[in-house]
Formats: C-alpha cells, structure tokens, sequence
C-alpha cells in the first residue's frame, strides 16, 4: 500500500459548487475509484485550499490513473470539477494536483 497526498487550490467563488458536488459524487464515479485500487480517499478544505489523501492497493499506479482517465463518466465529473480549481504552477509535469512529499508518517 502507498500512501498519496496531493494538493490543489479552489476558485473561492466556486467553494459552494465544488462543496454541491462532492455531497453526491456519482456512483459510477467512485466505483472507478475503487476498481483503479483507491482506498481511504478523503478530501480537505482550508480556505481556498484543498488536499486530498488516498491509499493506493494496486501494482500499477500510473496504468490505473491512466485507466481512469479514460472513463467515460469520470471525465464527465472531471469536466465538472476542473473549472472550480486553479491549479498550482510548481505541480509535476502531468499532474492536475499536485502530488505531495510524504515527511512523515506514524501508525
């Protein structure tokens, strides 16, 4: 298992959509979500801030992120999102949000 932090900033004038939209995430959605091997995945707001946490059980991170990519519905929800992110310019090349260092960790 392989722990994954990411961050990304929020457009403030879409919190109250974004917020809208992750009350009801579609079922197709995270059904995705679970077959791509994400477990325990959560997403925090500070402000205009949001970081995202997620535990990955599978042997191919980057083939499950690109078969997610490709479905249908996902890119849908992702059409959705996109417009209340703004995205920060230091991400790695590829990346939507930008994936964080682990520092620390204590079971």
């Amino acid at each position: 298992m392989q722990r994954y932090g990411m961050v990304i900033r929020l457009r403030p004038e879409c919190l109250d959509e974004y917020k809208r939209l992750h009350e009801a995430v579609w079922p197709e959605v995270l059904k995705t979500i679970t077959q791509c091997h994400i477990r325990n995945y959560s997403i925090y707001r500070k402000e205009d801030l949001l970081f995202s946490y997620f535990e990955y059980h599978g042997e191919d991170f980057a083939a499950d992120m690109a078969r997610m990519a490709v479905d249908e519905k996902t890119q849908q929800w992702w059409a959705l999102c996109k417009p209340c992110m703004a995205p920060f310019e230091t991400r790695g090349e590829g990346e939507w949000w930008a994936q964080m260092e682990e520092w620390f960790h204590h079971d």
